[in-house]
C-alpha cells in the first residue's frame, strides 16, 4: 500500500544506521512489525499468574 507520511529526516536517518536497513520502506516496516510483536507480548504479560497449566517437567523432558 502506498502511503504519503511526512516523517523527520533525522529519525529516519538514525534508525537507518540503528537497523541496518538500506531503505526508508524497511525501517518503517521494521519499526511497524516490532510495535505489533510489543504489544502481543504485552496482551500475553496480561495472563501471568492467572493460567493454572498443571506442566510435569519431568514428563516434558522425556518426551524428547
Amino acid at each position: 500500500m502506498k502511503t504519503t507520511v511526512d516523517l523527520p529526516e533525522s529519525l529516519i536517518t538514525e534508525a537507518m544506521k540503528i537497523s541496518h536497513q538500506r531503505t526508508k520502506t524497511a525501517v518503517i516496516v521494521t519499526a511497524l512489525e516490532e510495535l505489533v510483536r510489543k504489544n502481543r507480548i504485552q496482551g500475553i504479560k496480561g495472563y501471568r499468574g492467572k493460567l493454572d497449566l498443571h506442566i510435569d517437567l519431568k514428563s516434558l523432558r522425556k518426551r524428547r
